[in-house]
């Protein structure tokens, strides 16, 4: 959530963040007219019990109908204190409410618009000429069913449509990917990490899930659990409640977990093949810095991302997301897109996002720097989404009989094989 304080003295600021996200920019208004309330209401509840506890020492000494009338006084009080007390709790509540509903503020450099205003920053790599080489390039499923890696049509046997088996070196890949992307996080110095998928309400709540992200959302109302979407949850909810010293900071962590998305949105999208799921395994980084080291922690993760797409050898571009496509939390999110060649286009592999102190206000995460207490800030960025990952492989480093080169970074983790080769049907 935003400061409350900032809301205050440049509401416009905040007005035109929500006007650049396409949001609501009523709910400004109403937050103000709130949080007035709810501070006019807390004065008042302060006065009347400062004048009950006056009462309540004169009382004793008083007697006669001087204490009759005190004590008559006293009840007409501490019934305004009751009301008062509720005007104040219900304010408070509302103000609350609201706070929750709205956006954290946008940077002023962000590109205002929607999914498709973004501004490309920069491109990676030389997209492959085909008709040059020979042949026409196959999808990442055809391939994927010609090594016995893929098996789609099992997957929607047993769990309904978007749900896939990795089978043979699929299975066996998604592990090299996993290992190299953990191995590489581990020596920039990130903590690994294995997550719960399962988190309770206030985690989703406070990594800013259960707003316009709430559609695709698996909950589980029996127990009132939320299927994680991503390690950023569990990541940003695991100092929850804390406050820690600011000479330990910045905390880096790599999380791996599985993750789940319902899709809500996306009927008739990216329906064949494995690169839109209802489940996948992800490593993500996730940063806890000071927020005066926000930024510069932003390029760094981004920079982090695009080392492993270029170890990895694909062709990508860079892009500033717009206003429209940030998500609730992310003040500035950073894309990295590799070439898709059945595609023809560039499609999103990983992000990396700057939150500022908009996450670890809502978890209470705090950081002390002598005597001053502040919330600070978070940041998270894809490191391997594997199954978009394994379709950006097998379609950019694919041969004309349906072999596909093994990047050397995977390698190692490959017990050394330079091709994964089509099985005999």
């Amino acid at each position: 959530m935003i400061d409350l304080r900032l809301l205050r003295e440049d509401p416009d600021r905040v007005r035109a963040s929500q006007r650049a996200r396409g949001e609501d920019v009523a709910l400004v208004d109403a937050l103000l007219s709130a949080d007035e309330r709810r501070r006019s209401s807390g004065v008042r509840f302060d006065e009347l019990r400062s004048e009950q506890k006056t009462l309540g020492k004169l009382i004793p000494k008083a007697s006669g109908d001087e204490k009759a009338g005190l004590l008559e006084k006293a009840g007409r009080l501490a019934a305004d204190v009751k009301t008062a007390d509720a005007e104040q709790h219900e304010a408070d509540e509302e103000t609350k409410r609201l706070l929750l509903q709205l956006g954290n503020l946008v940077h002023p450099d962000v590109p205002v618009g929607g999914e498709e205003d973004f501004v490309v920053l920069e491109t990676h790599g030389t997209v492959r000429d085909f008709g040059a080489e020979g042949f026409e390039p196959k999808d990442h499923l055809e391939l994927g069913e010609g090594l016995g890696a893929i098996d789609v049509e099992r997957g929607a046997k047993v769990s309904g449509s978007r749900f896939y088996y990795l089978t043979g070196v699929g299975a066996l890949l998604e592990l090299a990917l996993v290992n190299a992307a953990m191995a590489r996080a581990t020596e920039a110095g990130l903590t690994p990490m294995l997550t719960p998928a399962l988190v309770r309400p206030r985690a989703m709540e406070g990594t800013g899930f259960l707003g316009q992200a709430a559609e695709n959302v698996y909950h589980l109302e029996k127990d009132d659990f939320y299927l994680v979407g991503t390690s950023e949850v569990p990541l940003a909810a695991y100092h929850m409640d804390e406050i820690i010293d600011a000479e330990k900071l910045p905390l880096r962590y790599a999380g791996f977990s599985p993750c789940f998305r319902r899709e809500a949105g996306t009927y008739g999208k990216d329906t064949r093949g494995i690169f839109r799921v209802h489940q996948f395994d992800k490593v993500e980084m996730f940063s806890f810095v000071d927020p005066e080291d926000a930024e510069n922690e932003h390029k760094r993760l981004l920079e982090w991302e695009k080392d492993w797409l270029n170890a990895l050898e694909l062709p990508f571009q860079v892009i500033d997301v717009a206003s429209g496509d940030l998500g609730a939390s992310a003040s500035r999110k950073y894309d990295c897109e590799a070439w898709i060649p059945t595609q023809g286009k560039y499609r999103e592999l990983t992000s990396a996002s700057n939150c500022d102190s908009f996450q670890a206000r809502r978890l209470s995460v705090r950081m002390r720097d002598g005597k001053k207490v502040q919330p600070l800030a978070t940041l998270n960025g894809t490191l391997c989404a594997v199954p978009r990952t394994i379709v950006a492989i097998l379609e950019n480093h694919q041969l004309a009989d349906g072999s596909v080169r093994v990047p050397e970074v995977l390698r190692p983790y490959l017990g050394g094989r330079e091709l994964l080769e089509p099985v005999a049907k």
